[in-house]
């Protein structure tokens, strides 16, 4: 039985989907939801919260290891040199338990804290980003955490001590036409007796290449005794009827065993489904939650390294009398860098250990994560190019062939380039903290705005909402944030902190007005969505950074110059987070958009003339029709 290639959906489908796919509810405190609601509790993050002593030394330990193998047996230049992690390099990190540092040790794997896991990941990425990407797709988003989080105690004893220690595991939802809009999802399951039948194509799986298990999204057709939907299963990756056709090349991350899969009659044993059918959406989104926290930390370890190289070559580089780190213009670009960097091991550290203590619910947190690493990580990068000049912009093996250090800076940029588009681009990222962030107003007056409710049921949404905004708004006019001696014990950081208490109530009322001038058409304001997420990720940070700061002063000797650091981050977020306040109101967001009609109506066409299109020619998007594979298998498990 086939499916069509890609389904039709209008847009309010679209949105029914993404919506059924989230998590409801909201059983535990949450730092950045209140944030956004114009609350700054400070008391979920400070004192900040601690890792057991036990799972420090566990964690000091493996990472001593870990650290042992990346300067003895990784070759990150040989890896970008011929785009292939060496077979013994992935062996030598199973032998580690590198595979299980996520998995509890009664199925074989380290059982690490999301804290510790987060920190292997920076140290792995920093020696080659791809190995970063190959143990981030199989324990963030593969196989080990849904069935950690939604799997039986049968596919966990069967599963689970495979993926600590032999099994490689992939990730497998997006399609040729089908990305961040799962509603179009075209690959199906079809019941057949104890198993389901798959049929369909993947594109860009991480690790499907050589991935011994999969977890493989696809659609279970509506029948009378299921209502189906899009469910999740375990497949075996040497199953009949599974074809690797192409391993993909990128401009970034050229280790990265990503590739095409198809999938013709493949039968899965209904055993092997994870949860319900149509949970699978849900049960993907919900390991998001955590799983998103693997992508910043790969960003953190890149900070730490452009700062060395930052330094390293400031001091040494020396143009008109002086080094280059004293001339301001770079030295502004430095300090940029540092501070970045602290910041954002705030966010990450804060977050993991919030994850690891399961106090918060820390679905936003990850998000904003997520979101403020890649995009920051990128910008660093591209500092350090702009600092090393030409050399910079020359890749590593060109300065050793010619006798100098070989300083893969060009490389790193491409690396993460593609942080602001895994896991959710950043323009999808935008929308989707945007929608948790506005979640307590929808909850309550979301029937006052959607055009199908009825008169009555607007009538009660009215009532209901009239009662939550007269409790509500009151206090956005005053707060912590304008008495002087608030926050008081983080001394010189404490005004940064009453500044964040200031705008997050500032934020909320912004939000509020919004809500009130375009009601039902706020979910078309993207561009102001995108700026009221960007200034609450500013927000996090700087709390994130003072409350480090704070932290390291009490227990390290490192207390100056994380303050400093804290400081200058706060100093610089502040900046950042007035123009966009400013640019909430006063933006081109209505000239571009008709200038966008314009360019697509293909009245501007004209200024497109004078150039020769390199492209070469074929289809946009591949065609995807199931059927049996015209293409050679390059599927490689590597044992």
């Amino acid at each position: 039985m086939s499916a069509p290639a890609a389904r039709k959906v209008s847009e309010r489908e679209a949105r029914q989907v993404a919506e059924a796919a989230r998590e409801q509810d909201w059983r535990k405190p949450s730092f950045a939801k209140e944030l956004f609601l114009g609350r700054f509790r400070l008391d979920l993050i400070h004192p900040h919260p601690l890792p057991a002593p036990e799972a420090v030394e566990q964690g000091e330990e493996f990472l001593a290891r870990l650290r042992d193998f990346c300067e003895a047996k990784v070759d990150g230049a040989l890896i970008e040199r011929e785009s292939r992690i060496p077979d013994e390099t992935i062996q030598g990190l199973k032998d580690l338990g590198a595979l299980g540092m996520k998995i509890d040790p009664k199925y074989g794997g380290l059982g690490l804290t999301q804290v510790y896991y987060n920190k292997a990941l920076a140290l792995v990425g920093s020696a080659s980003p791809a190995l970063g990407a190959l143990l981030s797709a199989h324990q963030s988003i593969g196989v080990p955490q849904p069935l950690k989080m939604f799997g039986t105690q049968e596919q966990k004893d069967a599963f689970l001590p495979r993926c600590a220690r032999t099994d490689i595991s992939a990730f497998l939802l997006t399609e040729p036409d089908v990305g961040s809009d799962p509603a179009r999802l075209a690959t199906t399951a079809v019941p057949d007796g104890d198993d389901y039948v798959l049929d369909g194509v993947k594109l860009w799986t991480t690790n499907g290449v050589v991935a011994d298990l999969l977890v493989v999204m696809a659609r279970v057709p509506k029948s009378e005794r299921s209502k189906g939907g899009i469910t999740a299963f375990v497949v075996e990756a040497a199953s009949p009827g599974i074809t690797v056709e192409n391993r993909n090349a990128f401009m970034g991350l050229r280790g990265i065993e990503n590739g095409v899969t198809r999938f013709h009659q493949v039968r899965v044993p209904a055993a092997n489904r994870i949860g319900a059918e149509g949970a699978g959406l849900k049960i993907a989104l919900t390991t998001l939650n955590t799983g998103r926290l693997s992508l910043p930390a790969v960003c953190v370890g890149a900070g730490k390294w452009c700062l060395k190289i930052a330094r390293e070559w400031s001091a040494a580089r020396e143009q008109w009398g002086k080094p280059i780190a004293e001339h301001e213009a770079v030295g502004a670009k430095i300090a940029y860098i540092a501070a970045t960097t602290f910041a954002l091991e705030a966010v990450l550290d804060l977050s993991s250990q919030m994850a690891d203590e399961d106090r918060n619910d820390i679905r936003i947190e990850a998000a904003l994560a997520k979101l403020f690493g890649s995009e920051t990580a990128w910008l660093m990068a591209d500092e350090l190019v702009q600092i090393r000049g030409g050399r910079g912009f020359e890749t590593a093996d060109s300065l050793a062939a010619r006798g100098e250090r070989a300083v893969p800076a060009e490389q790193v940029l491409r690396d993460l380039r593609i942080n602001r588009i895994f896991e959710g681009s950043t323009e999808i990222m935008h929308l989707l903290i945007a929608r948790e962030a506005v979640d307590a107003h929808l909850s309550v007056a979301g029937d006052l705005i959607d055009p199908d409710t009825s008169l009555s049921d607007k009538a009660r949404a009215g009532a209901k909402a009239g009662s939550f905004y007269a409790r509500w708004l009151p206090k956005l006019v005053a707060g912590p944030g304008q008495l002087p001696s608030s926050y008081g014990e983080f001394g010189a950081l404490a005004t940064h902190l009453r500044y964040v208490e200031r705008s997050a109530r500032k934020l909320a009322r912004c939000t509020f007005y919004a809500m009130s001038r375009w009601q039902g058409r706020m979910e078309t304001k993207q561009n102001f969505l995108a700026r009221i997420v960007d200034i609450g990720a500013e927000l996090f940070a700087m709390s994130a950074a003072c409350v480090r700061a704070q932290h390291l002063a009490a227990t390290t000797d490192h207390g100056p110059e994380a303050g400093r650091l804290a400081d200058a981050f706060c100093r610089q977020s502040r900046i950042r987070t007035e123009e966009l306040f400013g640019r909430l109101w006063s933006n081109t967001d209505s000239t571009d958009r008709a200038l966008t009609r314009a360019v697509l109506s293909g009245s501007c066409g004209w200024l497109e003339a004078g150039i020769v299109d390199p492209s070469r020619e074929g289809p946009w998007i591949a065609d995807a029709t199931p059927g049996p594979t015209q293409a050679q298998n390059v599927h490689r498990p590597v044992h």
